[in-house]
């Protein structure tokens, strides 16, 4: 089940690359949110995208926006991907694929080229507001699609 706007995003704690826990719930009434689910690290969709937002991410701070990047992917292989990026947001491992599902975000099976993958998070952007509430949701069935990164910043303009 997709969320959309207007629902209450639902709390998790995952952890980062550096081990640390990060709990959704901590930056209510705080910041807004930008949760960012990927397929896998290492492939070249994901890699724009990453690379893209760690570009942005000036835009991203001017408009007082935590921004998460989470796939199942384990936290040592997303700390060498950070290392290798230099990404200046968190990656979070939601490698027992309890967050991607919630938000429905997963697919069962993902047919990548050659590769059949059980239990990968679909390409999504969620904005959240500083309280709690989803204010935009793309879910893309296409992972060789990135998100409308305009529409994720113009989400956010209106909230600041």
């Amino acid at each position: 089940m997709s969320l959309k706007i207007g629902d209450a995003a639902p709390d998790f704690t995952l952890k980062n690359t550096s081990n640390e826990p990060v709990t959704l719930s901590d930056f209510k009434g705080k910041s807004n949110v930008v949760l960012l689910f990927f397929p896998a690290v290492g492939s070249g969709v994901c890699e724009k995208e990453l690379c893209s937002t760690r570009d942005s991410m000036k835009d991203y701070e001017n408009l007082n926006a935590q921004v998460f990047g989470i796939s199942v992917d384990g936290p040592f292989a997303q700390k060498l991907w950070v290392d290798k990026h230099k990404f200046n947001f968190s990656l979070l491992s939601d490698f027992n694929k309890e967050v991607a599902p919630a938000y429905g975000a997963f697919y069962d099976l993902w047919l990548a080229g050659k590769w059949d993958l059980k239990g990968v998070a679909k390409r999504s952007a969620f904005v959240i507001d500083k309280n709690g509430i989803i204010q935009y949701a793309e879910v893309k069935e296409n992972a060789g699609e990135e998100p409308d990164y305009s529409a994720v910043q113009d989400t956010l303009k209106k909230l600041s």
